[in-house]
């Protein structure tokens, strides 16, 4: 068959809009891409056949009606770590998990909308790692080359819409789980402020360093569906003050002063930046100069952060691991790191949360210097399949942030953070990321969306099939 990747968003949504497409349509289209795509690519947990259809039509009874919602009508997908009435919350772990009554509040947000979930996209056990795969679903694969991973922990959203089966895609990030796949499938990938897309029904995920954002193939698209997703539950402990990031898409950022940060935060293991992901970096780099912005070279006093992230990492990881309702199908990597949490779940978490203050202090003083902080998203290009899933705990750690060192201090902050396509590296996508202060995602939007209109990477798409062992 003939592979026809998805229209965008913004473009979807105007086309239900302007009569020119179905629902039905559209949703009948993302299946088709999802079935032909599953046996290689393998990007969903659940998929929604049945039910998406039969909201599709219900969306196009609306559009007749002349009833007019941001996203109605239009396919998206979600993370298999946010509960969807009707269907299991597995969250990448094995077992017979029962479907869940409601909606978590992001998902209802995206229902109020108008869209249409199709499914939920998978991610490795727990999200605890930047690779999706596992003994519970197999392997999800890298369409720019399917050898590779896509990254995780929302490899699976990434890869849904890098392959054009979704035109968006919700994703968590709580050590990078959303910035790190979009780098490495060459997408938009936003997390924003704590707070600004709820977690609830946890009012704090992963003791409040996990976030819900967006994956898109454009800054415009990454915007909207923030938008559509933004808002709190009435018991939500943290409720940013509203941003309006789709205008923010649309608006010239002005002349900015940007750190180019190269060196990889404090980590009690050794990380390297690759070369070539450095060159594509201080391209980047060099663009927004020439764009007219102030760059140099400025690394935020992160001094020993790591130390505030590891308590309230395990403690979270403890804390699901103690609700898990088949905790002898775990990792046991996931159990020891649970161990560990359940040791650290006293005064070494309430250390770590207090920390936090003085980070905002002092990394916000250094933001007094400077608008945005321009880092690698990675270190490396994506691994292979299969090179960190059988490591053992030490292991799996090093190899991690040898990978991934740069993510996870903007979680511990809970500021926002974007990645951008920086190009390719053997063809293999990497990524950089604008980082910025609390409340900051209009800010850098209209930053990525400036140098998306220069670079147009949104242009390139993967040859679906590429290096694929089934190809």
């Amino acid at each position: 068959m003939t592979f026809e990747p998805s229209a965008g968003l913004a473009e979807s949504a105007r086309a239900l809009a302007d009569g020119e497409v179905s629902s039905r349509t559209l949703v009948e289209r993302a299946l088709a891409r999802i079935g032909a795509t599953q046996p290689t690519l393998n990007a969903f947990r659940v998929v929604r056949a049945e039910a998406a259809l039969a909201e599709a039509d219900a969306a196009d009874r609306e559009l007749a009606a002349g009833v007019r919602r941001p996203l109605l009508g239009v396919p998206v997908a979600v993370k298999d770590d946010m509960d969807v009435a009707g269907e299991p919350t597995a969250f990448g772990c094995r077992g017979d998990f029962p479907a869940v009554a409601e909606d978590g509040e992001a998902v209802r947000r995206l229902r109020a909308a108008g869209a249409v979930v199709v499914g939920k996209t998978n991610t490795c056990e727990f999200g605890q790692w930047p690779f999706t795969e596992g003994p519970a679903f197999g392997a999800t694969r890298n369409p720019w080359n399917q050898e590779h991973t896509p990254g995780g922990s929302s490899g699976g959203s990434a890869v849904a819409v890098a392959a054009g089966l979704v035109p968006a895609a919700l994703g968590s990030d709580g050590a990078g789980s959303v910035r790190i796949p979009a780098s490495w499938t060459h997408l938009v990938g936003i997390k924003p402020q704590r707070g600004r897309i709820s977690t609830w029904p946890r009012g704090e995920s992963f003791q409040g360093i996990t976030v819900n954002g967006t994956l898109a193939r454009t800054v415009a698209d990454a915007a909207l569906l923030l938008d559509a997703a933004s808002g709190n539950h009435a018991r939500d402990p943290h409720r940013p003050p509203a941003v309006d990031a789709s205008a923010a898409a649309r608006r010239d950022p002005g002349k900015l002063r940007v750190a180019l940060s190269l060196k990889p935060p404090f980590t009690a293991l050794p990380a390297r930046l690759h070369p070539e992901v450095r060159a594509r970096v201080v391209e980047l780099a060099e663009r927004l100069a020439a764009l007219g912005h102030t760059v140099e070279e400025a690394d935020p006093p992160y001094g020993r952060i790591g130390l505030t992230f590891v308590p309230r990492a395990t403690v979270g990881l403890a804390e699901r691991v103690g609700e898990a309702p088949f905790p002898a199908l775990l990792d046991r990597r996931t159990r020891d790191a649970a161990r560990l949490g359940r040791l650290l779940g006293g005064a070494p978490l309430r250390a770590a949360r207090r920390a936090e203050a003085v980070l905002h202090r002092r990394i916000g003083t250094f933001l007094t210097a400077y608008d945005v902080v321009l880092a690698p998203t990675t270190a490396a290009p994506p691994p292979r399949v299969g090179a960190l899933l059988d490591l053992g705990g030490l292991a799996t750690d090093r190899a991690m942030i040898a990978a991934c060192p740069y993510a996870w201090p903007w979680n511990v902050l809970g500021w926002p953070g974007v990645n951008v396509p920086a190009g390719f590296v053997r063809g293999l996508p990497v990524g950089a990321q604008l980082l910025g202060p609390a409340g900051s995602e209009p800010l850098l939007v209209s930053l990525a969306a400036q140098l998306e209109a220069e670079l147009r990477w949104h242009e390139a798409w993967p040859g679906i099939g590429a290096g694929s062992p089934a190809a």
